[in-house]
Protein backbone atom coordinates (compact mmCIF):
# COMPACT_ATOMS: atom_id res chain seq x y z
CA UNK A 1 0.00 0.00 0.00
CA UNK A 2 2.31 2.73 0.83
CA UNK A 3 4.54 2.14 -1.93
CA UNK A 4 2.20 2.44 -4.34
CA UNK A 5 0.20 4.91 -2.95
CA UNK A 6 3.71 7.44 -2.76
CA UNK A 7 4.60 5.99 -6.14
CA UNK A 8 1.42 7.33 -7.34
CA UNK A 9 0.99 10.80 -5.86
CA UNK A 10 4.67 11.61 -6.70
CA UNK A 11 3.64 11.96 -10.08
CA UNK A 12 0.87 14.27 -8.88
CA UNK A 13 3.02 16.71 -7.03
CA UNK A 14 1.92 19.61 -7.99
CA UNK A 15 -2.34 18.00 -7.95
CA UNK A 16 -4.48 19.68 -5.74
CA UNK A 17 -5.06 16.20 -2.71
CA UNK A 18 -7.09 17.93 0.11
CA UNK A 19 -9.00 20.76 0.98
CA UNK A 20 -9.83 21.24 4.53
CA UNK A 21 -10.42 23.91 7.63
CA UNK A 22 -6.67 24.55 7.32
CA UNK A 23 -6.06 25.10 3.95
CA UNK A 24 -5.85 23.77 0.05
CA UNK A 25 -2.82 21.10 -0.31
CA UNK A 26 -1.04 19.50 -2.99
CA UNK A 27 0.18 15.95 -3.14
CA UNK A 28 3.33 17.30 -3.10
CA UNK A 29 2.04 19.06 0.65
CA UNK A 30 1.28 15.88 1.66
CA UNK A 31 4.24 13.88 0.34
CA UNK A 32 6.35 16.37 2.23
CA UNK A 33 3.97 16.75 5.49
CA UNK A 34 3.70 12.83 5.88
CA UNK A 35 8.10 12.38 5.33
CA UNK A 36 8.41 15.03 8.43
CA UNK A 37 5.48 13.07 10.56
CA UNK A 38 7.20 9.96 9.52
CA UNK A 39 10.88 10.85 10.22
CA UNK A 40 10.41 12.49 13.97
CA UNK A 41 8.13 9.18 14.94
CA UNK A 42 11.32 7.05 13.72
CA UNK A 43 13.62 9.29 16.31
CA UNK A 44 16.93 8.18 14.59
CA UNK A 45 15.57 4.28 13.92
CA UNK A 46 15.18 2.57 10.55
CA UNK A 47 11.54 1.10 10.99
CA UNK A 48 8.82 1.42 14.01
CA UNK A 49 8.80 -2.32 12.78
CA UNK A 50 4.67 -2.64 13.19
CA UNK A 51 4.41 0.00 16.81
CA UNK A 52 1.00 1.23 17.13
CA UNK A 53 0.44 4.90 17.25
CA UNK A 54 -2.66 5.64 18.51
CA UNK A 55 -3.70 9.48 17.15
CA UNK A 56 -6.74 11.59 18.12
CA UNK A 57 -6.90 14.21 15.31
CA UNK A 58 -9.98 15.71 14.13
CA UNK A 59 -11.05 15.66 10.10
CA UNK A 60 -8.80 17.82 8.04
CA UNK A 61 -5.11 18.35 7.10
CA UNK A 62 -3.52 17.42 10.14
CA UNK A 63 -5.15 13.99 10.05
CA UNK A 64 -4.20 13.14 6.60
CA UNK A 65 -0.32 13.59 6.83
CA UNK A 66 -0.26 11.72 10.36
CA UNK A 67 -1.76 8.82 9.09
CA UNK A 68 0.24 8.93 6.01
CA UNK A 69 3.54 9.86 8.51
CA UNK A 70 2.61 6.30 10.54
CA UNK A 71 2.33 4.26 7.41
CA UNK A 72 5.69 5.73 6.12
CA UNK A 73 7.67 5.03 9.11
CA UNK A 74 6.26 0.97 9.32
CA UNK A 75 4.10 1.66 12.19
CA UNK A 76 0.39 1.01 12.71
CA UNK A 77 -1.97 3.67 12.27
CA UNK A 78 -4.72 3.74 15.05
CA UNK A 79 -7.11 6.22 14.68
CA UNK A 80 -9.07 6.99 18.12
CA UNK A 81 -12.78 8.74 17.43
CA UNK A 82 -12.85 11.99 18.25
CA UNK A 83 -16.71 11.63 19.71
CA UNK A 84 -15.71 9.34 22.51
CA UNK A 85 -15.28 10.37 26.30
CA UNK A 86 -12.04 9.48 27.99
CA UNK A 87 -13.06 5.83 29.15
CA UNK A 88 -13.67 4.56 25.65
CA UNK A 89 -10.40 6.51 24.55
CA UNK A 90 -8.76 5.04 27.46
CA UNK A 91 -10.07 1.09 26.85
CA UNK A 92 -8.59 1.33 23.10
CA UNK A 93 -4.98 2.66 24.83
CA UNK A 94 -4.96 -0.44 27.47
CA UNK A 95 -6.00 -2.29 24.19
CA UNK A 96 -3.85 -1.58 21.55
CA UNK A 97 -0.75 -0.73 23.34
CA UNK A 98 0.70 2.22 21.79
CA UNK A 99 4.37 3.40 21.87
CA UNK A 100 2.83 6.88 21.22
CA UNK A 101 -0.19 8.54 21.30
CA UNK A 102 -0.62 11.56 18.94
CA UNK A 103 -3.14 14.48 19.65
CA UNK A 104 -4.38 17.94 18.55
CA UNK A 105 -4.48 20.49 21.00
CA UNK A 106 -8.02 20.64 20.84
CA UNK A 107 -8.62 17.41 21.82
CA UNK A 108 -5.41 16.98 24.37
CA UNK A 109 -7.95 16.97 27.45
CA UNK A 110 -9.46 14.37 25.95
CA UNK A 111 -6.39 11.63 26.69
CA UNK A 112 -3.40 13.23 28.08
CA UNK A 113 -4.75 11.69 31.50
CA UNK A 114 -4.82 8.46 30.08
CA UNK A 115 -1.61 8.51 28.44
CA UNK A 116 0.54 9.93 31.33
CA UNK A 117 -1.39 7.17 33.59
CA UNK A 118 0.02 4.42 31.29
CA UNK A 119 3.58 5.89 30.93
CA UNK A 120 2.99 6.68 26.81
CA UNK A 121 4.53 9.69 25.03
CA UNK A 122 1.66 12.25 23.86
CA UNK A 123 3.28 14.43 20.89
CA UNK A 124 1.08 17.47 19.34
CA UNK A 125 -0.10 17.46 15.69
CA UNK A 126 0.60 20.97 15.45
CA UNK A 127 4.19 20.44 16.23
CA UNK A 128 4.50 16.75 14.71
CA UNK A 129 2.70 18.31 10.96
CA UNK A 130 5.00 21.21 10.65
CA UNK A 131 7.56 21.67 8.21
CA UNK A 132 11.10 20.13 9.54
CA UNK A 133 14.06 18.02 8.20
CA UNK A 134 13.38 14.24 6.88
CA UNK A 135 16.03 11.43 6.89
CA UNK A 136 15.61 7.80 5.36
CA UNK A 137 11.79 5.75 5.20
CA UNK A 138 11.77 2.63 5.11
CA UNK A 139 10.23 0.10 2.90
CA UNK A 140 6.82 -1.33 3.82
CA UNK A 141 6.03 -4.34 2.54
CA UNK A 142 2.45 -4.75 1.40
CA UNK A 143 2.00 -7.36 3.76
CA UNK A 144 2.48 -5.82 6.72
CA UNK A 145 -0.13 -4.13 8.78
CA UNK A 146 -1.11 -0.68 8.24
CA UNK A 147 -3.91 0.08 10.63
CA UNK A 148 -5.83 -1.15 13.59
CA UNK A 149 -9.51 0.03 13.10
CA UNK A 150 -11.99 -0.88 16.59
CA UNK A 151 -15.44 -1.98 15.71
CA UNK A 152 -18.72 -0.30 16.13
CA UNK A 153 -19.11 -2.12 19.21
CA UNK A 154 -22.41 -3.25 18.25
CA UNK A 155 -22.27 -6.78 19.52
CA UNK A 156 -19.71 -6.45 22.54
CA UNK A 157 -16.26 -4.45 23.83
CA UNK A 158 -14.54 -3.59 20.70
CA UNK A 159 -12.14 -4.90 18.74
CA UNK A 160 -9.17 -3.97 17.08
CA UNK A 161 -9.33 -5.27 13.23
CA UNK A 162 -5.62 -5.57 11.72
CA UNK A 163 -5.81 -4.21 8.19
CA UNK A 164 -2.60 -5.08 6.16
CA UNK A 165 -1.45 -3.38 3.02
CA UNK A 166 -1.90 -4.99 1.07
CA UNK A 167 -5.82 -5.47 2.10
CA UNK A 168 -6.26 -1.70 1.50
CA UNK A 169 -4.80 -1.94 -1.78
CA UNK A 170 -7.42 -4.67 -2.88
CA UNK A 171 -10.30 -2.63 -1.51
CA UNK A 172 -9.19 0.83 -2.97
CA UNK A 173 -8.81 -1.32 -6.59
CA UNK A 174 -12.50 -2.90 -6.32
CA UNK A 175 -14.15 0.49 -5.22
CA UNK A 176 -11.87 2.28 -8.33
CA UNK A 177 -13.09 -0.64 -10.55
CA UNK A 178 -16.85 -0.96 -9.47
CA UNK A 179 -17.34 3.02 -8.78
CA UNK A 180 -15.16 4.31 -11.60
CA UNK A 181 -12.85 6.70 -9.41
CA UNK A 182 -11.07 8.97 -11.56
CA UNK A 183 -8.50 12.14 -10.89
CA UNK A 184 -10.90 14.52 -11.98
CA UNK A 185 -13.33 13.39 -9.16
CA UNK A 186 -13.79 15.67 -5.82
CA UNK A 187 -15.68 14.05 -3.34
CA UNK A 188 -16.98 15.85 -0.12
CA UNK A 189 -15.65 13.90 3.33
CA UNK A 190 -18.11 14.81 6.96
CA UNK A 191 -17.67 10.88 8.10
CA UNK A 192 -15.34 10.10 10.65
CA UNK A 193 -11.99 8.88 9.96
CA UNK A 194 -11.71 6.35 12.67
CA UNK A 195 -13.85 3.75 10.50
CA UNK A 196 -13.48 2.25 6.78
CA UNK A 197 -16.31 4.55 5.82
CA UNK A 198 -14.03 7.40 5.98
CA UNK A 199 -11.02 6.39 5.50
CA UNK A 200 -10.94 3.39 2.89
CA UNK A 201 -14.25 4.27 0.90
CA UNK A 202 -13.85 7.70 0.66
CA UNK A 203 -10.30 9.49 1.52
CA UNK A 204 -7.75 6.62 0.57
CA UNK A 205 -10.08 5.96 -2.54
CA UNK A 206 -9.92 9.68 -3.72
CA UNK A 207 -6.15 9.49 -2.92
CA UNK A 208 -4.88 6.83 -4.75
CA UNK A 209 -7.04 8.03 -7.86
CA UNK A 210 -5.51 11.13 -8.00
CA UNK A 211 -8.91 13.22 -6.87
CA UNK A 212 -9.72 15.79 -4.65
CA UNK A 213 -11.01 15.51 -1.06
CA UNK A 214 -12.71 18.14 0.51
CA UNK A 215 -12.83 17.79 4.19
CA UNK A 216 -15.32 19.39 6.26
CA UNK A 217 -15.12 19.73 10.27
CA UNK A 218 -18.39 18.67 11.00
CA UNK A 219 -21.65 17.54 9.43
CA UNK A 220 -24.25 20.08 9.33
CA UNK A 221 -26.86 19.49 6.60
CA UNK A 222 -26.99 23.63 5.38
CA UNK A 223 -23.53 23.45 4.91
CA UNK A 224 -23.75 19.80 3.14
CA UNK A 225 -26.32 21.53 0.70
CA UNK A 226 -24.92 24.88 0.26
CA UNK A 227 -21.45 23.10 -0.56
CA UNK A 228 -23.23 20.77 -3.07
CA UNK A 229 -25.05 23.81 -4.46
CA UNK A 230 -21.85 24.58 -6.11
CA UNK A 231 -22.61 22.01 -8.50
CA UNK A 232 -18.29 20.65 -8.76
CA UNK A 233 -18.86 17.98 -6.02
CA UNK A 234 -18.76 14.54 -8.68
CA UNK A 235 -18.79 11.90 -5.58
CA UNK A 236 -20.65 11.95 -2.23
CA UNK A 237 -21.06 9.21 0.41
CA UNK A 238 -23.02 8.94 3.71
CA UNK A 239 -25.20 6.95 6.19
CA UNK A 240 -28.84 6.93 5.91
CA UNK A 241 -28.81 9.28 9.18
CA UNK A 242 -27.42 11.69 7.12
CA UNK A 243 -29.54 11.32 3.87
CA UNK A 244 -32.89 11.63 6.18
CA UNK A 245 -31.29 14.96 8.10
CA UNK A 246 -30.71 16.39 4.74
CA UNK A 247 -34.31 15.10 3.23
CA UNK A 248 -35.52 17.29 6.82
CA UNK A 249 -33.17 20.45 6.21
CA UNK A 250 -34.48 20.90 2.33
CA UNK A 251 -38.13 20.16 3.28
CA UNK A 252 -37.48 23.07 5.85
CA UNK A 253 -36.39 25.20 2.85
CA UNK A 254 -37.65 28.46 0.51
CA UNK A 255 -38.42 27.31 -2.88
CA UNK A 256 -35.13 29.57 -4.40
CA UNK A 257 -33.11 27.72 -1.89
CA UNK A 258 -34.68 24.09 -2.78
CA UNK A 259 -34.50 24.61 -6.85
CA UNK A 260 -30.47 25.32 -6.13
CA UNK A 261 -29.62 22.75 -3.87
CA UNK A 262 -31.59 20.03 -5.67
CA UNK A 263 -29.41 21.21 -9.07
CA UNK A 264 -26.50 21.34 -7.33
CA UNK A 265 -27.13 17.64 -6.25
CA UNK A 266 -28.11 16.48 -9.50
CA UNK A 267 -24.59 17.65 -10.43
CA UNK A 268 -23.08 14.53 -8.65
CA UNK A 269 -21.77 11.50 -10.97
CA UNK A 270 -22.67 9.22 -8.04
CA UNK A 271 -24.13 9.42 -4.56
CA UNK A 272 -23.67 6.58 -2.34
CA UNK A 273 -25.12 5.32 1.20
CA UNK A 274 -23.88 2.81 3.54
CA UNK A 275 -22.99 1.46 7.12
CA UNK A 276 -26.29 0.96 7.77
CA UNK A 277 -29.76 -0.52 6.25
CA UNK A 278 -30.92 2.37 4.34
CA UNK A 279 -34.80 2.79 4.35
CA UNK A 280 -36.58 3.03 1.32
CA UNK A 281 -38.93 5.94 1.22
CA UNK A 282 -35.16 7.87 2.17
CA UNK A 283 -34.31 6.19 -0.86
CA UNK A 284 -37.46 6.92 -2.74
CA UNK A 285 -37.79 11.08 -1.10
CA UNK A 286 -33.94 11.19 -1.91
CA UNK A 287 -35.04 10.42 -5.42
CA UNK A 288 -37.10 12.79 -5.68
CA UNK A 289 -35.56 15.81 -4.49
CA UNK A 290 -32.55 15.36 -6.43
CA UNK A 291 -33.16 13.04 -9.15
CA UNK A 292 -30.19 10.87 -7.66
CA UNK A 293 -30.91 7.22 -6.82
CA UNK A 294 -28.86 6.29 -3.86
CA UNK A 295 -26.42 3.29 -4.48
CA UNK A 296 -26.67 1.09 -2.03
CA UNK A 297 -23.57 -1.11 -0.72
CA UNK A 298 -22.89 -3.36 1.81
CA UNK A 299 -18.97 -3.46 3.88
CA UNK A 300 -18.00 -4.22 7.28
CA UNK A 301 -14.57 -3.52 9.23
CA UNK A 302 -12.81 -6.51 8.52
CA UNK A 303 -13.56 -6.89 4.82
CA UNK A 304 -13.75 -3.72 3.41
CA UNK A 305 -16.95 -3.20 1.23
CA UNK A 306 -17.91 -6.94 -0.30
CA UNK A 307 -21.39 -6.17 -2.19
CA UNK A 308 -22.55 -3.00 -4.17
CA UNK A 309 -25.48 -1.60 -6.51
CA UNK A 310 -24.10 -1.73 -10.01
CA UNK A 311 -22.80 2.16 -11.20
CA UNK A 312 -24.85 1.53 -14.25
CA UNK A 313 -27.96 -0.18 -14.09
CA UNK A 314 -30.73 -0.97 -11.66
CA UNK A 315 -30.43 -0.15 -7.98
CA UNK A 316 -32.85 -2.62 -6.43
CA UNK A 317 -34.59 -0.62 -3.38
CA UNK A 318 -33.47 -2.79 -0.11
CA UNK A 319 -30.93 -5.20 -1.99
CA UNK A 320 -27.58 -4.58 -1.28
CA UNK A 321 -26.32 -6.01 -5.38
CA UNK A 322 -23.73 -7.98 -6.30
CA UNK A 323 -20.23 -9.16 -5.30
CA UNK A 324 -17.53 -6.69 -5.84
CA UNK A 325 -14.40 -6.67 -7.94
CA UNK A 326 -12.31 -9.49 -6.82
CA UNK A 327 -14.48 -10.57 -3.67
CA UNK A 328 -15.98 -13.90 -3.12
CA UNK A 329 -19.41 -13.87 -1.41
CA UNK A 330 -21.64 -17.03 -0.37
CA UNK A 331 -24.37 -17.64 1.76
CA UNK A 332 -24.62 -20.80 3.93
CA UNK A 333 -26.49 -22.98 6.39
CA UNK A 334 -25.19 -23.27 9.92
CA UNK A 335 -22.91 -25.99 8.65
CA UNK A 336 -21.41 -23.82 6.40
CA UNK A 337 -22.69 -25.70 3.62
CA UNK A 338 -23.76 -23.26 0.52
CA UNK A 339 -27.54 -22.72 0.14
CA UNK A 340 -29.40 -22.07 -3.16
CA UNK A 341 -30.91 -18.28 -4.18
CA UNK A 342 -34.53 -17.47 -2.49
CA UNK A 343 -32.96 -18.91 0.74
CA UNK A 344 -31.84 -17.34 3.91
CA UNK A 345 -28.15 -17.99 4.82
CA UNK A 346 -25.35 -16.67 6.80
CA UNK A 347 -22.99 -14.00 4.50
CA UNK A 348 -19.15 -15.62 4.14
CA UNK A 349 -16.79 -13.34 2.36
CA UNK A 350 -13.20 -14.34 0.98
CA UNK A 351 -10.91 -12.60 -0.83
CA UNK A 352 -7.45 -9.93 -0.24
CA UNK A 353 -9.81 -7.48 0.68
CA UNK A 354 -10.51 -9.47 4.10
CA UNK A 355 -8.62 -8.86 7.03
CA UNK A 356 -5.97 -11.56 8.93
CA UNK A 357 -7.19 -11.36 12.59
CA UNK A 358 -8.01 -9.21 16.08
CA UNK A 359 -5.30 -7.84 17.96
CA UNK A 360 -4.37 -9.95 20.20
CA UNK A 361 -7.69 -12.46 19.87
CA UNK A 362 -6.25 -15.31 18.50
CA UNK A 363 -9.49 -17.77 19.75
CA UNK A 364 -12.01 -14.89 18.40
CA UNK A 365 -9.91 -15.21 14.97
CA UNK A 366 -9.99 -18.57 14.67
CA UNK A 367 -14.00 -18.56 15.08
CA UNK A 368 -14.73 -16.19 12.68
CA UNK A 369 -13.07 -18.23 9.91
CA UNK A 370 -14.18 -21.45 8.56
CA UNK A 371 -11.47 -24.05 8.29
CA UNK A 372 -11.26 -23.53 3.81
CA UNK A 373 -10.55 -20.05 4.90
CA UNK A 374 -13.96 -17.97 4.53
CA UNK A 375 -14.79 -15.10 6.81
CA UNK A 376 -18.33 -15.35 9.07
CA UNK A 377 -19.55 -12.13 8.83
CA UNK A 378 -22.59 -12.54 11.66
CA UNK A 379 -25.23 -11.36 9.18
CA UNK A 380 -28.00 -13.19 7.42
CA UNK A 381 -29.34 -12.57 3.58
CA UNK A 382 -31.17 -13.60 0.81
CA UNK A 383 -30.52 -13.37 -3.10
CA UNK A 384 -33.28 -12.59 -5.12
CA UNK A 385 -32.81 -11.80 -8.87
CA UNK A 386 -29.18 -11.69 -8.33
CA UNK A 387 -29.03 -9.49 -5.69
CA UNK A 388 -28.21 -10.11 -2.22
CA UNK A 389 -30.99 -8.47 0.58
CA UNK A 390 -29.54 -8.25 3.95
CA UNK A 391 -31.63 -9.75 6.43
CA UNK A 392 -29.65 -8.67 9.66
CA UNK A 393 -26.67 -9.33 12.26
CA UNK A 394 -27.49 -13.56 13.30
CA UNK A 395 -27.23 -12.59 16.59
CA UNK A 396 -29.52 -9.36 16.82
CA UNK A 397 -31.70 -8.71 13.69
CA UNK A 398 -32.45 -12.33 13.17
CA UNK A 399 -35.02 -13.10 15.83
CA UNK A 400 -36.89 -16.68 16.47
CA UNK A 401 -40.29 -15.91 17.38
CA UNK A 402 -43.17 -18.78 18.66
CA UNK A 403 -40.42 -21.05 16.95
CA UNK A 404 -40.28 -18.74 13.28
CA UNK A 405 -36.89 -17.01 12.38
CA UNK A 406 -37.88 -13.42 11.08
CA UNK A 407 -35.73 -10.51 10.29
CA UNK A 408 -36.04 -7.28 12.26
CA UNK A 409 -35.21 -5.00 8.85
CA UNK A 410 -38.05 -6.03 7.20
CA UNK A 411 -40.29 -5.05 10.29
CA UNK A 412 -38.68 -1.87 10.51
CA UNK A 413 -38.90 -1.42 6.81
CA UNK A 414 -42.46 -2.12 7.14
CA UNK A 415 -43.11 0.56 10.29
CA UNK A 416 -41.27 3.34 8.25
CA UNK A 417 -43.33 2.97 5.48
CA UNK A 418 -46.35 4.43 7.67
CA UNK A 419 -46.20 8.50 7.47
CA UNK A 420 -46.43 8.80 10.96
CA UNK A 421 -42.98 7.38 11.73
CA UNK A 422 -39.67 8.79 11.35
CA UNK A 423 -37.21 5.82 12.04
CA UNK A 424 -37.85 2.82 14.38
CA UNK A 425 -35.68 0.13 15.21
CA UNK A 426 -37.34 -3.73 15.87
CA UNK A 427 -35.22 -6.03 18.14
CA UNK A 428 -36.13 -9.06 20.03
CA UNK A 429 -36.33 -9.34 24.08
CA UNK A 430 -36.03 -12.64 25.89
CA UNK A 431 -39.93 -14.13 26.44
CA UNK A 432 -40.47 -17.16 28.15
CA UNK A 433 -43.62 -18.06 26.03
CA UNK A 434 -42.60 -16.23 23.39
CA UNK A 435 -38.52 -17.26 23.04
CA UNK A 436 -37.84 -13.53 21.19
CA UNK A 437 -40.68 -10.85 21.97
CA UNK A 438 -40.70 -8.63 18.74
CA UNK A 439 -40.32 -4.98 20.04
CA UNK A 440 -40.49 -1.72 17.93
CA UNK A 441 -38.81 1.34 19.10
CA UNK A 442 -40.23 4.14 17.17
CA UNK A 443 -39.58 8.09 16.71
CA UNK A 444 -42.67 9.27 15.69
CA UNK A 445 -43.24 12.50 13.28
CA UNK A 446 -43.96 15.52 15.03
CA UNK A 447 -46.98 16.57 12.57
CA UNK A 448 -48.54 13.04 13.17
CA UNK A 449 -50.30 11.46 15.99
CA UNK A 450 -49.91 7.49 16.13
CA UNK A 451 -49.51 5.02 18.91
CA UNK A 452 -48.86 1.63 19.89
CA UNK A 453 -52.47 0.47 18.74
CA UNK A 454 -52.61 2.23 15.38
CA UNK A 455 -48.89 1.13 14.57
CA UNK A 456 -49.97 -2.49 15.74
CA UNK A 457 -52.89 -2.22 13.25
CA UNK A 458 -50.64 -0.89 10.39
CA UNK A 459 -48.21 -3.55 11.00
CA UNK A 460 -50.99 -6.38 10.64
CA UNK A 461 -52.30 -5.30 7.41
CA UNK A 462 -48.69 -5.63 6.09
CA UNK A 463 -46.95 -8.80 7.84
CA UNK A 464 -47.83 -11.91 9.04
CA UNK A 465 -49.28 -11.77 12.32
CA UNK A 466 -45.78 -13.66 13.97
CA UNK A 467 -43.97 -10.45 12.83
CA UNK A 468 -46.32 -7.93 14.35
CA UNK A 469 -44.48 -6.06 17.15
CA UNK A 470 -46.27 -6.99 20.51
CA UNK A 471 -44.76 -3.96 22.37
CA UNK A 472 -44.17 -1.03 20.79
CA UNK A 473 -42.68 2.17 22.62
CA UNK A 474 -42.41 5.72 21.39
CA UNK A 475 -38.96 7.67 21.70
CA UNK A 476 -37.32 10.66 20.84
CA UNK A 477 -34.19 9.32 19.09
CA UNK A 478 -32.94 6.16 18.84
CA UNK A 479 -29.14 5.55 20.13
CA UNK A 480 -26.64 5.42 17.85
CA UNK A 481 -23.02 5.24 17.55
CA UNK A 482 -20.83 7.70 15.12
CA UNK A 483 -21.54 5.60 12.27
CA UNK A 484 -25.07 6.43 12.29
CA UNK A 485 -25.94 2.76 13.51
CA UNK A 486 -28.70 1.78 16.15
CA UNK A 487 -27.09 0.16 19.06
CA UNK A 488 -29.42 -2.68 19.15
CA UNK A 489 -28.63 -3.85 22.68
CA UNK A 490 -29.48 -0.21 23.99
CA UNK A 491 -32.90 -0.08 22.36
CA UNK A 492 -33.29 -3.64 23.76
CA UNK A 493 -32.73 -2.17 27.24
CA UNK A 494 -35.43 0.42 27.10
CA UNK A 495 -38.00 -2.77 26.87
CA UNK A 496 -36.21 -4.68 29.80
CA UNK A 497 -36.70 -1.29 31.96
CA UNK A 498 -39.91 -1.60 31.48
CA UNK A 499 -40.80 -5.08 32.08
CA UNK A 500 -38.95 -4.75 35.54
CA UNK A 501 -40.54 -1.33 36.27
Amino acid sequence: MTPNIIERSEARRDRIAVIAPEGVFTYGDLLDASAVVATRLLAGRDDMEGERVCFLVPPGWAHVATQWGIWRAGGIAVPLATSHPPAELAYVLDDAQPEVVVAHGELLGRVTESAQDRGLTILQTEALVSLGPTGQLPSVDAARPAMMLYTSGTTGRPKGVVISHANVTAQVESLTTAWDWRDTDQVLLHLPLHHVHGIVNILTSALWNGAICEILPRFNPVDVWERLSRGDVTVYMAVPTVYRRLIDAWEDADAPTREAWSAGARACRVMISGSAALPVPTLERWQEITGQRLLERYGMTEIGMALSNPLEGERRAGHVGRPLPGVSVRLVNDEDEPVEDETQGNIQVQGPTVFAKYWNRDAETEAVFTADGWFRTGDQAVVQGGAFRILGRTSVDILKTGGEKISALEIEDVLRGHPGVTDCAVVGVPDADWGDKVCAAVVRTPSEAVNHETLRAYAKERLAPYKVPKEIRIVDALPRNAMGKVMKQAVRELFEVTEEE
